[in-house]
């Protein structure tokens, strides 16, 4: 699995003109699924993310997680993070996983997020939708399962 994570002030998402998502303070979770993670992924990278300490304390450092400042959660599913564009102009996606895991795995990921504490807004899976975001920092984080676990790359 993989995951931007962006430390925002405020996010949210838009489906058909409705906003279907919309956090202040937070981090910004972009989502994509490969065809080959499970739950173990899944429950491993929402732990990750939400533990990260990318906020700043009283001496300027990154040293807080969302505990500490109040913050939200919004999730937003992202087939693209698995484009592959190597070859030619337009990218491949078929490292991405298939629309059923994918979105099976995007809702446990939101489950797992709300068991810790953290209950997010998020976008609609398979859905075209507009992000906006006001990055803080920038801070923006990449995440990815292959390289944070200490198992080998399962392609």
């Amino acid at each position: 699995m993989r995951a931007v994570l962006t430390r925002v002030r405020s996010a949210s998402v838009t489906v058909d003109g409705q906003v279907v998502g919309k956090i202040g303070r937070g981090f910004l979770i972009l989502l994509g699924v490969g065809p080959n993670d499970t739950e173990k992924e899944c429950r491993y990278l929402a732990e990750k993310a939400l533990g990260m300490r990318i906020f700043t304390d009283e001496n300027d450092k990154m040293n807080l997680g969302l505990e500490a400042v109040n913050g939200e959660v919004l999730v937003v599913s992202q087939f693209t993070l698995y484009g592959n564009c190597r070859k030619g102009r337009r990218p491949s996606f078929v490292d991405a996983a298939p629309p059923e895991l994918g979105n099976a795995l995007y809702e446990k990921f939101l489950s797992i997020c709300e068991e810790l504490g953290y209950p997010p807004q998020h976008g609609i899976f398979g859905a075209h939708m507009q992000v906006e975001s006001v990055n803080d920092g920038p801070v923006t984080l990449i995440l990815d399962t292959d390289q944070l676990m200490d198992s080998p790359r399962r392609h």
